[in-house]
Formats: structure tokens, C-alpha cells, sequence
């Protein structure tokens, strides 16, 4: 701007032709344009005099349009200055076309290389150095409209390109650009079918423990984990609708993504809440996402087993209360707390027992709220569906339990669904008892399942509150009838008892014992007949009456060369010793005395029937040093603990209920025998002995 000129003239003359001269199109239009003009340049020019006319004084029109000296001046972008903030959306688009199109010819990379940087820059480390622009939210729109646009060229050869989308934040977006990027994955993996694991991949990444910084973009509204949960289900979801056979790729890729044993209890429940979401989009998958739950219940349960052996029973039970707060998946919880343990956990100075301590911790956490999550999926069809719902549901639990529970030795809790829920109906009570008989009797099954087989059916019938007397009856006659088909097959080559030769004899004897001690009252005549006892507390012993078949089968077992007593558990023969002699039913009592100072050497052939890794304990015989094999007192269904999930099983349970005055007279009895048992230790030398070198 000139010196010289007047600043308040010099603005209004450049000001109006640049807005008239773009609307005049015709030469009539010039005219007016030329008029307007003279009227425009008239005002500035008139003499200061005019100062009382009506627009008011000159000198204060002219202050309000003039540049102060202290006033920075600045140039506006325009489209004409190349900024790219700027371009229209085809512009990009045309843009985006050339440069993929130029890179898979292999011309010219640099517009492409410039297209990935877009999406490579993290925007949030992009503001805390400073070094770099951010592309702006327009920018990183339009090139993404360009992609969508072009999907159908981004081949192969466009994998750094792709990848480099795939890894770009866009969770912490708004709205429009995260349906925007949905499209654009349903698209890529529709279109170019090499792409869908990885997209695939991406999505499922995001389904466990939400990392840090996440949906956290300078700019943008903070999204909350469950929004970012949403918005991954959103896109899965479109994803597998695009492409229905994209199942067969996404099993295992939840498999493989599932958190690992050392990960957090938040990124487990998370996972496991995530993968029973999925169902509802893909129910295809129910199978796999529910078995592949199952299968990390049953290892993370086996572990705790182990783990808790290296504790005393009162740690134990102080771990269980300390642990009622369930986790919180959404990431909610108190931050404090977590930052305090983590800093505990890498503290040199905290002894092993202490890390240990927390480890076990934090894996009854995991347990107890994802095995919450399965019964709060389980529940709908047995509390509120037709019978083939419940039917089709307990098969599906069913499934899970023989090919994954049932082979797997110190599972604790996770059996606890087929418990609680088997228990819905008379019907289901039934499948469940007919599928352990059908495997207990199979000649094809491995002896060890057969005889985990029998560990769950009795543990069933003894402590399930909702098994009728009738099925504790027929249960009990049937595993009777095969009790003493195998004493039959077995006696005839026996020399002694032996559990590694007649595992299966000494399993279905224990169930049967286990099963007395829980459910003798539903086995007496007087249930049989009349349908129970309704009190027992002052039941005299001389009145309870047993079916003649009941004794003598347990007579005939007893006291076979096979001697069960020997073998079986003795915390569950000494109870069963103690009610059957109150009940005058059975006095075994003097054989228990023999088989003190009877020492076991067993058999090891090569055709053994039991497993070491399970129902077996390698216990130091009180008869002297030889390694007596006894049954494992392991039963599934014993007291469930975890202190979150248990709520579901109220009601299911068959409390311990022992005979009054038994226990009170007994004790002493108890400390007799055990005094008796130590005596008995010095002289070993001189016990006989049960082998097969007799």
C-alpha cells in the first residue's frame, strides 16, 4: 500500500471491485459495476467539513477502518496456495488414484509415501515433540475417502500403505470418521481377500485390555474403554456381514489373541466378555468361543490347584475374602490400586512368597469373574426357554465337559456349570447321570476318563440338593450291577489288592462309599417305600433298614481278595467305617485293623489300567517303606469358594449332614486308631504282606 494514499480510500477502492467485478457476467452488469463505483469513491473524498452530516463525524468512520502500526498482518491460505486442508474431496481422491497407480507401476513412490506418512504419524507423539505438522482432521478424512474410493487397487503391493491404515488411531475419532474407517475395512477385506486376517487381527486386538493413551487424541473428546469396545464390535460386526464365510479365519485368531497366563485379570475378563459379545453377531462361532473359554477356565483353575498346595489351608482361606470385589473390565477401577501393585511387584525387596501370593491372587480374580461371565451367558435358555433351548444348551456344556473337563485332573470350579445347570430339570438331571453311566461302562474309553467318570457321578448324586431319591437309587443299583460285574472279571486272577491293575473296580467302589455317606438316607426301605425320613435327627439306628441287595453287594466287594478298602481314600473308608457301623448295617472295623498292617506292593505292567497323573497319590505306607497307591479322596462337586460366582449355586448344594451322635462319640474312637496306627509303625518288619510274589 502506498505512503502516500489515504488508508481509508485505499481499502474501500480495493474492497468493492473485488466483489463487484466477480458478479458482473454482462455488459449491462459493467454499467451498474462502473455507477457503484463512483458512489463508492465519493464518501472518502469529501472534505472534513462534512463532518455534520447524518453518518456522523468523519474522524470516527475513518478510526474504524484504519490499520494501527502495532497490528501484525497475516496471509490466508487460499486453494490457489497449494495447502492440501483446503483441497475438495475429488481433488484428493484424484490424487490418491495417481499415486497408488503410479507406485504399483513402480514410476514414482513419492506422492504414495507421502499418503502413508498421513496415517503413520501418531498424533499424540506428533504434539509432544513438536517436530512434525499433524495432518488435520479434514486432511486424514479426505485421504481416507480417497482409499475407499481406490479399494479395489490397493493389491499387494500396497501392503505398507494398508498396514500403515491399520495401525492408524482411529478409535479416538468422532463419529462420522470411525464409520468412515469401518466402510473402509468392510471394503478392503471384501475386495481384496488378503487383507481380512489382518484386518481381522486388528480388530480382535482391541477386545483385551484396552492400552494406555487409547482413544486419548489431542482434540477430541477422551472415549471411554466401553465406547472403544463398541466401536471394535461395530466394525467386527461389518466386517463378518460383508463376508460370512470370514468365520473360518476369525476362530483362530481369537485363539491365538486370547491374553496369556501372565496377564492382567482385567485383560482376561475383558477378552472373555468380549468373545461372548461376538456370539451374538456370529453365532456360527458359539461353539469355539465357548469351548475356547472353557479350555483357559480349566488352566488357569488347574493352576491355582497347584499353587495353593504350597499354602496352608488359613492363606488360603484369607485369599477368598480378600477377594469378593469383582474386576472391573471397562478399566474404571481404581488406578491407584493397580499402579501400587505393579510397583510391589517389581520391588526387589518383596520376598517370593509374597509375589507368589499375588499371582495366585490375581488368577482366582480372573477365575471367578470369568467363570461368572459363562453362567450369566448359560442362564437365559435354562431359566426362561422352551425344553429344546435347555436341551440344546446342556449338550453344548456337555460337549465341553467331556472333551475338555472330564480328561482334565484338579479341576475345581469350572465343572460347576454342568452342576448348577444339569440341575434345572428332572430331564437334565438325567442326561447328565446317563452321559458319566455311559462312559463309566464304555469298553472303548481309556480307564483313566472311565474312572474321572465315576468321580463326577458320585460327587453329583451325593451333593447335588435338586437329584431326586429315585435317581440316587437307580444310580446306585446301576453302579452296583458294574461293581460287581468287575469283581467277577477281576477276583478270578487277583493275588491282592492292586490299583494299577483294577483301577476301575477301586474307582466305582469309592463312588458307591461316597455316595452312601452323602445319600444313606435316600437308600434306606423306609425311602424306597414312603418316599424318605422326614426327620432324622431322632431316628433311632434300629430302625433304619437297608434293601438286602445293598448290603450284600457292599459285603461281597469288601471283603473280595480285590480288598477296596485298602485302596480307597482313607478319609472317606474311615467315614463310611463309622456310619455304617452306627447304622448297623455294615462292621468293618477289624478289617480296616488287618489292612493297617498290610503292605502294598503293586503291580507294574505294561497293561496297567490306572494313570499316575490322576486319582493316584503316592503315599508312604504306615506298614514300612514301600510305596502304597491309594485313590485320591477327589471329588469334584466338594465345596465351591470362589466368592463373586457361588451366588449361582445357592440352593444347589447338599450340605455335610453327619448322624447325631456319632461324630461326638466316635472321637475318641479316632484318636484310639491313630495312636494304634503310630504303635503299629515300629513294627513293620513284622507285618505280613500283599504282593504278587506270594
Amino acid at each position: 500500500m502506498p505512503p502516500s494514499s489515504s488508508p481509508a480510500a485505499s481499502i474501500l477502492k480495493s474492497a468493492k471491485p473485488a466483489v463487484d467485478t466477480t458478479a458482473a457476467t454482462t455488459t449491462a452488469g459493467k454499467k451498474r459495476k462502473m455507477e457503484e463505483m463512483d458512489l463508492s469513491s465519493s464518501p472518502p473524498s469529501s472534505p472534513v467539513s462534512d463532518a455534520g452530516s447524518r453518518d456522523g463525524p468523519a474522524p470516527k468512520k475513518r478510526a474504524r477502518v484504519q490499520f494501527e502500526s502495532d497490528v501484525e498482518m497475516r496471509h490466508l491460505p487460499t486453494a490457489a496456495d497449494g495447502d492440501e486442508n483446503e483441497k475438495s474431496a475429488a481433488v484428493v481422491r484424484e490424487e490418491v488414484r495417481r499415486a497408488i497407480q503410479r507406485h504399483v507401476s513402480g514410476t514414482d513412490s513419492e506422492a504414495y509415501d507421502r499418503i502413508k506418512e498421513i496415517f503413520s504419524i501418531d498424533p499424540k507423539k506428533a504434539e509432544e515433540d513438536g517436530s512434525y505438522d499433524v495432518p488435520t482432521h479434514t486432511t486424514l478424512k479426505r485421504h481416507l475417502m480417497g482409499l475407499l474410493s481406490n479399494v479395489a487397487m490397493l493389491d499387494r503391493n500396497c501392503l505398507g500403505l494398508v498396514n500403515a491404515v491399520l495401525g492408524s488411531e482411529w478409535l479416538g475419532r468422532d463419529e462420522s470418521y470411525v464409520k468412515l474407517f469401518v466402510r473402509f475395512l468392510g471394503n478392503l477385506a471384501a475386495a481384496q481377500g488378503g487383507y481380512l486376517r489382518s484386518v481381522l487381527k486388528m480388530l480382535v486386538g482391541y477386545f483385551g485390555e484396552v492400552p494406555k493413551g487409547t482413544g486419548k487424541l489431542p482434540g477430541y473428546p477422551p472415549v471411554r474403554n466401553s465406547e472403544i469396545y463398541a466401536r471394535t464390535h461395530m466394525a467386527l460386526r461389518y466386517v463378518m456381514q460383508l463376508i460370512p464365510a470370514g468365520s473360518g479365519t476369525l476362530s483362530p485368531i481369537l485363539s491365538g489373541q486370547f491374553p496369556f497366563d501372565t496377564d492382567s485379570a482385567k485383560a482376561n475378563v475383558a477378552y472373555t466378555r468380549n468373545l461372548i459379545k461376538i456370539i451374538e453377531y456370529a453365532p456360527e462361532l458359539q461353539s469355539d468361543i465357548l469351548a475356547l473359554i472353557t479350555e483357559k477356565l480349566v488352566k488357569i483353575d488347574v493352576q491355582i490347584q497347584v499353587d495353593m498346595e504350597d499354602f496352608e489351608d488359613e492363606v488360603g482361606e484369607d485369599l477368598l475374602e480378600e477377594l469378593s470385589r469383582p474386576v472391573d473390565p471397562t478399566g474404571t477401577e481404581d488406578e491407584d490400586e493397580s499402579d501400587s501393585e505393579s510397583v510391589a511387584s517389581d520391588d526387589e525387596s518383596v520376598d517370593a512368597e509374597t509375589r507368589r501370593l499375588k499371582v495366585v491372587r490375581d488368577n482366582i480374580r480372573k477365575l471367578d469373574s470369568m467363570i461368572d461371565t459363562l453362567f450369566e451367558f448359560y442362564a437365559p435358555p435354562f431359566t426362561s426357554g422352551t425344553l429344546d433351548e435347555k436341551e440344546n444348551a446342556l449338550d453344548l456344556l456337555l460337549s465341553h465337559f467331556q472333551s475338555i473337563i472330564l480328561p482334565t485332573y484338579r479341576s475345581r470350579h469350572s465343572q460347576f456349570l454342568l452342576f448348577h445347570f444339569s440341575q434345572s430339570s428332572p430331564i437334565l438331571v438325567d442326561r447328565f447321570a446317563a452321559t458319566c453311566i455311559q462312559i463309566i461302562f464304555s469298553k472303548v474309553q481309556p480307564a483313566i476318563i472311565r474312572q474321572s467318570a465315576a468321580a463326577y457321578l458320585a460327587s453329583f448324586v451325593a451333593r447335588g440338593a435338586h437329584v431326586s431319591s429315585e435317581v440316587v437309587r437307580d444310580v446306585f443299583d446301576l453302579l452296583g450291577s458294574h461293581l460287581n460285574n468287575l469283581r467277577i472279571e477281576y477276583e478270578a486272577t487277583c493275588r491282592g489288592p492292586d490299583l494299577r491293575r483294577y483301577g476301575p473296580f477301586y474307582s466305582t467302589a469309592q463312588a458307591l462309599l461316597y455316595i452312601f455317606c452323602f445319600r444313606w438316607r435316600d437308600l434306606t426301605t423306609a425311602a424306597a417305600e414312603e418316599g424318605g425320613v422326614a426327620n432324622d435327627e431322632d431316628l433311632d439306628p434300629e430302625d433304619v433298614t437297608f434293601p438286602p441287595s445293598i448290603k450284600e453287594l457292599l459285603h461281597r466287594a469288601i471283603y473280595s481278595k480285590l480288598n477296596p478298602l485298602k485302596v480307597c481314600s482313607p478319609a472317606i473308608v474311615s467315614e463310611f467305617a463309622r456310619i455304617a457301623h452306627h447304622l448297623r448295617f455294615l462292621y468293618v472295623f477289624p478289617l480296616l485293623e488287618t489292612n493297617k498292617r498290610l503292605r502294598v506292593s503293586s503291580f507294574r505292567s505294561l497293561t496297567a489300567l490306572s494313570d499316575p497323573r490322576f486319582s493316584q497319590v503316592e503315599r508312604e505306607s504306615r506298614a514300612g517303606d514301600d510305596g502304597g497307591y491309594q485313590l485320591d479322596a477327589y471329588f469334584p462337586f466338594d465345596p465351591y469358594q470362589l466368592p463373586r460366582s457361588r451366588r449361582w449355586l445357592e440352593g444347589d448344594y447338599v450340605e455335610w449332614r453327619g448322624i447325631p451322635g456319632v461324630d461326638d462319640r466316635d472321637d475318641d474312637d479316632s484318636d484310639s486308631a491313630v495312636e494304634d496306627e503310630e504303635e503299629e509303625e515300629e513294627d513293620g518288619d513284622e507285618e505280613p504282606t500283599a504282593s504278587d510274589e506270594e
